[in-house]
């Protein structure tokens, strides 16, 4: 069982910062991605910002504002928020998709963090 414990978020002002962690235990196997994702409410969850071996990517909107890292044993991520905007308020979920054999079959699995409130007021 793999979990993600998420911290961080809250309410900041325009302008403000906020940093995101979260934490990854369990049964992992090999790391093919870790990231963030948000939600608003009657939208899709979108990719905020995903870090996969040798590549990160970041959306658009939030690219040159928001920094991810991963600590070197590849079991905490971050998300650093810069120059919030009232359009970045949403619902922020961790990520890992990882590999793991099971039955010796080599099987690729998704975990997402409960979901951590980021509120930037105008």
């Amino acid at each position: 069982q793999v979990q993600l414990v998420e911290s961080g978020g809250g309410l900041v002002q325009a302008g403000g910062s906020l940093s995101l962690s979260c934490a990854a235990s369990g049964s992992i196997g090999s790391i093919t991605a870790m990231g963030w994702y948000r939600q608003v409410p009657g939208k899709q969850r979108e990719l905020v910002a995903a870090i996969t071996s040798g590549d990160t990517k970041y959306a658009d909107s939030v690219k040159g504002r928001f920094t991810i890292s991963i600590d070197s044993a590849k079991t905490r991520v971050a998300l650093q928020m810069n120059s919030l905007k009232p359009e970045d308020t949403a619902v922020y979920y961790c990520n890992l998709v990882y590999r793991k054999v099971v039955g010796g079959i080599r099987v690729t699995s998704n975990a997402w963090g409960q979901g951590t409130q980021v509120t930037v007021s105008s």
